[in-house]
């Protein structure tokens, strides 16, 4: 097993390796990054871990970045992490685009939100939207050049059930006083065409059907087996 290395700081998040750092979803609150690090050295040798956290509370915001020596160790981990359980919930592993910018698409349960005040952050839209379902990676909200938001954001799901019921409860409610409109966004390649469609609709029901049921795994050093059959020290 690799030896513990520090956990990566806020200040060099942004010169790790993106091609061996994978984005770790859905931590619970107990969550740590010495837990982390210790969980994915299973997996193979870790060269940071990093969880950002709210600045006025210091409390991280559920999520993570995991960064391995090579792509290879970090698609591995990707392969036998994700979906596993921790403290009662999957885990969503997969690669990282940066620590702000958005990752994949996953099933195309994906949001745009309007008219957002100044005042409405990631972690406010993390915590408002979470209540409909698991969010696939942390919610993204742009700013100009001079770091203001551009009042609008976008939010991805795991499900479409998800995505749906927080269009049907919060679109032309008020956030932080201001009225916001919720609607699937944009796809990146549809000339114009929104998320949402029938046939990703049908693409994500075949996948979710298919799917094997999601393993659970202890917290390490309570004497479960880890990934590899190997056992925690």
């Amino acid at each position: 097993m690799a030896s513990a290395r520090a956990p990566l700081t806020a200040a060099t998040v942004n010169h790790r390796n993106q091609d061996a750092t994978c984005y770790v979803g859905n931590l619970s609150s107990e969550c740590t990054e010495s837990l982390l690090l210790e969980l994915f050295t299973q997996a193979a040798p870790v060269k940071s871990v990093f969880m950002p956290k709210d600045k006025l509370t210091g409390v991280h915001n559920n999520y993570g970045f995991v960064e391995f020596n090579t792509s290879a160790d970090a698609d591995y981990a990707i392969h036998i992490m994700n979906m596993l359980k921790l403290h009662g919930k999957p885990l969503r592993v997969n690669k990282s685009a940066s620590a702000t910018g958005p990752l994949n698409d996953g099933v195309g349960a994906n949001l745009f939100v309007g008219n957002l005040d100044p005042e409405v952050d990631a972690k406010l839209l993390h915590d408002t939207f979470s209540a409909f379902g698991t969010l696939l990676k942390p919610p993204h909200v742009p700013v100009d050049d001079d770091g203001a938001p551009k009042g609008f954001g976008f939010l991805s799901f795991t499900t479409f059930e998800a995505s749906d019921l927080a269009i049907e409860v919060m679109n032309n409610q008020f956030l932080c006083g201001r009225q916001i409109t919720l609607s699937y966004a944009l796809r990146k390649d549809g000339n114009g065409e929104r998320h949402g469609s029938a046939a990703e609709r049908m693409l994500a029901a075949a996948t979710s059907s298919s799917a094997p049921t999601p393993p659970s795994m202890a917290p390490p050093g309570l004497g479960m087996p880890m990934p590899g059959g190997g056992m925690p020290p």
